[in-house]
């Protein structure tokens, strides 16, 4: 005897996908290998390896059968370059979002983790930086920063109700989003891996998102 249990109209509502967006993190920089924080819009640009990094997730997408009714990158030069050589691929233009530009880092722009902890005596904490968690001075608190990304995400998703959707960004910000969708609180979202080139996707329902895979960069 088989019982069929039938789903409600709340339930259908909540299971149906509003958008689904796919996070290219940029290419690399001269910045990338020495994890140094940056929050210039001009500097630095792609080099290389971070050209060879986006032109490889893009046949990696396409292979997947990821589509795109929008295009959305950071203002950052190094997303810009980044979008301009995805919607070559994709075949369309993107469009730029202020709010998606990575953490405002102030006066810690440019220095590395180890150079910050000793210049203003943090330590590292469960191998993870305290400076995460510390508000830098003419900087962005990692609450205010979050608090702006998801802000930022929603209006996209509902923007593009049913639609599929690429945004080029910082790896802070796909970590920030990467955070909400699994409730990772903000002093930890640290430890959620995005590299450079990687691919980050999401969809969203109504109140609610599934994480489908995270800083995937193909091999």
């Amino acid at each position: 005897m088989y019982v069929i249990i039938g789903i409600n109209t709340e339930v259908k509502i909540m299971l149906k996908r509003k958008c689904k967006i796919t996070y290219i993190a940029h290419g690399a920089t001269i910045y990338s290998d020495d994890y140094r924080l940056c929050s210039q819009e001009n500097y630095p640009p792609l080099e290389e390896k971070g050209q060879e990094e986006i032109k490889n997730i893009c046949e990696y997408i396409k292979k997947r059968g990821v589509r795109s009714d929008k295009i959305y990158s950071s203002p950052a030069t190094r997303c810009i370059q980044s979008a301009q050589m995805i919607s070559k691929v994709f075949k369309q233009d993107f469009e730029v979002i202020e709010e998606l530009n990575s953490r405002n880092w102030g006066d810690w722009n440019g220095l590395t983790f180890d150079s910050i902890a000793e210049k203003y005596n943090l330590h590292y904490e469960d191998g993870i930086p305290s400076i995460i968690a510390t508000t830098p001075e003419n900087g962005e608190s990692i609450v205010d920063f979050n608090k702006r990304v998801d802000v930022t995400v929603h209006k996209i998703v509902d923007k593009n109700l049913g639609n599929r959707v690429i945004v080029v960004t910082g790896a802070n910000v796909i970590q920030s989003v990467v955070a909400t969708t699994l409730g990772v609180p903000p002093e930890r979202q640290s430890r959620i891996l995005i590299k450079t080139g990687s691919a980050t996707q999401i969809s969203y329902f109504d109140g609610w998102s599934s994480l489908i895979y995270s800083g995937y960069v193909p091999l």
